[in-house]
């Protein structure tokens, strides 16, 4: 059992991360889910776009406050550029996010659910990069 404590410790950044990062993208997959499941149609390029956006706004929320609290432990007082930076950062990979939607699914015909879990994988990997280097850097 200590060897486990004392891997957590070391890793403790990453496990959180990732951790955080599975929540965020469950909220994610399921308010794109219930999105083109209830009210927007996958076959139209803006409403496929809009249930991106709806879910990415909801969450990038749930990100922020999680990632600021247990992945970074941010003590800064600077919250306004805290946010600024870590939304600046997101839009960044909601771009992304489109832009594979766009190709996989109005392109190329790709299943959405598929297209949309690719897509999660590739964000969460650049939300991390982004978050480390430019938004919670200590």
């Amino acid at each position: 059992m200590k060897k486990v404590i004392n891997l957590y410790k070391r890793y403790e950044e990453i496990i959180n991360y990732l951790a955080v990062g599975i929540l965020t993208t469950v909220i994610s997959l399921v308010t794109y889910f219930i999105c083109v499941h209830t009210f927007l149609d996958v076959t139209n390029a803006v409403e496929l776009q809009i249930a991106n956006i709806i879910s990415w706004i909801l969450s990038v929320i749930f990100a922020y406050v999680a990632n600021r609290v247990f992945v970074f432990k941010s003590e800064s007082n600077n919250y306004l550029k805290e946010i600024m930076s870590f939304f600046s950062a997101r839009i960044l990979t909601l771009l992304m996010d489109m832009a594979i939607m766009f190709v996989l699914v109005s392109l190329l015909r790709l299943n959405d659910s598929i297209a949309k879990i690719f897509s999660q994988v590739v964000i969460i990997v650049a939300n991390y990069i982004f978050s480390k280097l430019f938004v919670f850097k200590k």
